[in-house]
């Protein structure tokens, strides 16, 4: 079993089954397909909260560009670029209004040590939506 936290403004999303996603940095060992999942709020925290509990789907390569605002650069995810409306429709499975809000986020959460553009490389882990999952 692993376990996941995530922000809490992904809370909602992820237990209406909307969210059933996430893009993770490389580590020594993630989730593998039918796995259990544990998603958290707030882990290591006193306001910790288990959202529930999902079968992981798949583990998968993703690469992302943003600039300040916006995609600089097509997503690749398992060795295929993303067309613009499949970015913005994996910008909603990630739980974000827009590519742009997007964008943002990753700009406040992971801002570039130089230059104008975020570029990051890691793994894309999917689930069974919550809404779907049993659990316990």
């Amino acid at each position: 079993m692993v376990a996941y936290s995530f922000k809490k403004r992904f809370g909602p999303a992820i237990l209406s089954g909307t969210k059933a996603q996430t893009i993770r940095a490389e580590r020594k060992r993630h989730a593998r397909p039918g796995e259990e999942l544990q998603l958290y709020t707030g882990m290591r925290t006193r306001h910790c909260q288990l959202l529930g509990r999902s079968a992981c789907l798949s583990v998968m390569p993703v690469r992302l560009c943003f600039s300040e605002r916006t995609a600089a650069a097509p997503f690749e995810v398992g060795g295929a670029f993303l067309t613009w409306n499949d970015m913005k429709a994996f910008a909603q499975a990630d739980g974000f209004d827009s590519i742009e809000d997007m964008a943002g986020f990753w700009w406040r959460e992971h801002p570039p040590e130089h230059g104008d553009t975020i570029t990051f490389e890691g793994v894309l882990i999917r689930w069974q939506p919550l809404a779907n999952a049993v659990n316990g």
